[in-house]
């Protein structure tokens, strides 16, 4: 599979288009409970603008479309991204809805004691719909990157993410990460998140799930088997690795491509997924093979996972490429610390801290 996309010769046409909510983000000044946290330091949180972030530091061309307030957050959002060198041109701004806001805890995501308060409500990203926002943007890339989190905030939202994943010829690329997020579902009353994602995800083209989302599904080929539309199927496996699924042209079988995840001193356990929706995809852009697309994307969330935020700078694109066509056993001896991006020792060294 190939990112060609559309034929369009439009000025306006981008490598990676990504649409959905993004929010300002406040991060602790130190660990605790969001009751004892005195202050809090501001940034930009959503999923698909940071795909099309970190992207744009790897030096592809990519729009974020979405809907903000015409307020002071709304203003720093599409300031923020489009410091990045991200296009936010076609970014909508609602005087009638509020920008979303969330705060989260310092700790791990992963354990009880991790918090997070979302301001989200009644956002100007819940009104995005097919009337509201300009869909000849939204399909102006070879690829279009989506995610679960869309859906789940809106019925407009969900009619949105159906017609961007109605097969029609002509299309970009469709790219979807099922992103599922059962908090946001809960109390939606527009559809059961599971079954609606599952709906949204077989309309793609390439489709990001973690083994643990996977509607209850027990490894890699059963998902396959619940998710045979897709051409290619990424499914994630956390610390394990990641398998793909891509059908090959003709035959209509699938090439099952497995690759272990690296070994990493990890400062935040954050971003690391849309970090590595954004390395796959940038190898895609480039046609790498999919075992190189894997490790791309392996090592993309390598380099969040060394910084203490969401984005991270990524690796020079040759010292990327370097690492990525390593032979197996040297894949298997790296590991990557703080800093690691910037080191340009040999391929078949470990990779740390300076």
């Amino acid at each position: 599979m190939t990112a060609t996309g559309r034929t369009s010769t439009a000025p306006d046409v981008v490598d990676v288009v990504a649409l959905g909510e993004s929010m300002v983000t406040f991060l602790p000044s130190r660990p605790g409970r969001l009751a004892d946290v005195p202050s809090f330091d501001r940034a930009i949180g959503g999923a698909e603008s940071n795909v099309v972030c970190v992207l744009a530091a790897a030096g592809h061309s990519t729009r974020w479309v979405g809907r903000v307030g015409a307020d002071g957050f709304g203003d720093h959002l599409v300031e923020a991204i489009g410091a990045y060198g991200v296009d936010v041109s076609a970014v909508r701004r609602d005087p009638a809805r509020p920008t979303g806001i969330y705060f989260r805890t310092a700790g791990d995501r992963a354990t009880d004691a991790h918090e997070v308060a979302y301001y989200r409500a009644g956002s100007a990203a819940s009104a995005m719909s097919v009337d509201t926002m300009d869909l000849d943007a939204i399909r102006s890339g070879r690829v279009l990157h989506l995610s679960g989190i869309t859906p789940a905030l809106s019925a407009d939202c969900l009619g949105l993410m159906r017609e961007l994943t109605a097969r029609r010829p002509g299309r970009p690329l469709v790219s979807f990460d099922v992103n599922h997020r059962p908090g946001l579902w809960r109390d939606a009353g527009h559809g059961h998140g599971p079954e609606v994602l599952l709906d949204l995800a077989r309309g793609a083209d390439l489709v990001f799930v973690g083994e643990d989302e996977a509607w209850g599904l027990g490894g890699p080929e059963a998902v396959r088997a619940a998710l045979p539309e897709p051409e290619l199927l990424v499914v994630k496996q956390g610390a394990s690795g990641a398998t793909a699924f891509h059908r090959t042209a003709g035959t209509g079988a699938d090439e099952v491509t497995s690759v272990p995840a690296l070994t990493v001193d990890v400062v935040a356990a954050v971003g690391a997924g849309d970090a590595f929706a954004a390395g796959f995809l940038s190898a895609t852009l480039r046609e790498k093979p999919v075992r190189e697309r894997l490790r791309h994307g392996h090592l993309m969330a390598a380099a969040a996972l060394t910084v203490p935020g969401d984005l991270a700078t990524p690796p020079a694109r040759d010292h990327a490429d370097r690492l990525a066509a390593l032979d197996d056993a040297a894949w298997g001896r790296l590991r990557l610390g703080p800093g690691w991006t910037q080191d340009v020792r040999g391929a078949d060294e470990e990779v740390r801290t300076p």
